[in-house]
């Protein structure tokens, strides 16, 4: 599962797909309906691969648990958010046994569900061992496509 470039913006609803950068924010796509969007570098965007969630232990991340899902779920959607928040707390126990219940709020729960279901049906879950390259490596990888695009654009000039 490789979800490096799904981003979480807020104030928008479902995830997006880092597409490119530019000079005031970068270009997004919308995973549920394909739509692409501009991002000022002032708007609130997390990366799915940075965000985690509390355990008695420790913060599991995200793309852990979504894995334990896939496992559970053998690839296929997880519990629909619609379910009552007592059934959403016991099928994530199942999934996180050791969550913390008392900083892991039932919104929390909801939106990771909705999260995982998304990358479902775009096919990007899978059982595998999760592969989380950091922030700062994509962000270079992003400003060197930048930078390609821009000279295959001047030489045609």
């Amino acid at each position: 599962m490789n979800i490096d470039k799904i981003l979480a913006i807020s104030g928008k609803p479902g995830l997006y797909e880092l597409k490119l950068q530019t000079r005031t924010g970068f270009v997004a796509e919308s995973l549920t309906d394909g739509k692409k969007i501009t991002v000022g570098m002032r708007s609130n965007v997390s990366l799915l691969s940075e965000i985690s969630m509390y355990t008695y232990t420790e913060e599991k991340p995200l793309v852990e648990i979504f894995r334990a899902i896939a496992v559970k779920e053998n690839e296929g959607p997880a519990l629909s958010t619609k379910e009552d928040n007592a059934k959403l707390a016991a099928y994530f126990k199942e999934v996180v046994p050791d969550y913390d219940e008392d900083r892991v709020y039932a919104s929390d729960i909801k939106k990771a569900l909705n999260w995982y279901n998304i990358l479902q049906s775009k096919g990007l879950v899978s059982k595998e061992e999760p592969k989380v390259e950091n922030a700062e490596s994509i962000k270079e990888q992003v400003v060197e496509e930048v930078k390609e695009k821009k000279k295959k654009t001047t030489k045609k000039e």
